[in-house]
């Protein structure tokens, strides 16, 4: 960890006009850290740690499986996780400036799993980092690896779809929450010679990933959500049933 004063000197150069890469290089700390001091600085108080749940001898559940679905949702969305130079990992969910219920909701989700029961935020331009840092993240994520989530397979393991089950709607609404939205279309339609414009809701859901579509559209199956594949990347849902049945338990973010 490093001491306050090795911490003010990396912002002082910060504040001089310096960019993060030439101080990183400089005092050898990483960019993360340094802009994470530039939100707070004093390190955070140590807690007790509770033990991860995935490392028993007997593995059980995240005590909070609903938060759990939700912000797997988030992770495979715009989440990933990455080693600490030193030990343990830091997840990170990239959420919108635009959006700061969604920013809320995540922080909640990150806090209530982490068994160090911490998360902060890192702004960046556009965008805020929900970070938490556990050494326990690849167990919570075992779709964590090397390079990019659409480049590999993506599966869950069995006591992840067992939550998943028991919490569709949460698993959803963290996906469309990271990689999906809610937008009105419109069309028009001739009536009685007269051109008239029609608007009705719409829900998007946008991932490079097959398997992570996949996993979007076979969780819609098992809530009764009809969905269609316009292209390669997206999936629509558009009939008015399953658009009130999605306003009803994910809704627009906010």
């Amino acid at each position: 960890m490093y001491d306050i004063g090795t911490r003010k000197r990396a912002l002082v150069l910060v504040g001089q006009g310096r960019s993060l890469n030439s101080v990183s290089k400089e005092t050898g700390i990483s960019r993360a850290a340094i802009r994470s001091w530039q939100t707070r600085m004093d390190p955070l108080p140590r807690m007790q740690v509770s033990p991860c749940v995935r490392c028993r001898p007997v593995p059980s559940h995240p005590e909070d499986t609903a938060a759990y679905s939700y912000l797997l949702g988030l992770y495979l969305g715009d989440g990933c996780i990455s080693a600490h130079p030193r030990t343990g990992h830091y997840l990170r969910i990239a959420c919108a400036d635009a959006w700061p219920g969604l920013i809320d909701a995540c922080e909640a989700a990150v806090q209530t799993l982490n068994p160090g029961k911490r998360a902060y935020r890192v702004q960046a331009q556009g965008y805020v980092s929900v970070v938490g840092y556990s050494a326990h993240w690849p167990c919570f994520f075992p779709q964590h690896g090397p390079g990019k989530k659409h480049e590999r397979r993506i599966v869950l393991d069995d006591w992840q779809q067992a939550i998943v089950d028991s919490h569709p709607w949460e698993f959803i609404r963290g996906l469309v929450h990271s990689d999906g939205c809610r937008i009105t279309n419109w069309t028009e339609k001739v009536i009685a010679g007269e051109r008239k414009r029609y608007e009705y809701p719409r829900y998007f859901f946008t991932n490079l990933s097959a398997d992570i579509r996949r996993l979007y559209t076979d969780t819609l199956d098992k809530v009764g959500v009809d969905w269609k594949q316009p292209n390669a990347q997206n999936i629509s849902v558009a009939r008015k049933a399953s658009v009130a049945l999605m306003d009803a338990h994910v809704g627009p973010k906010h």
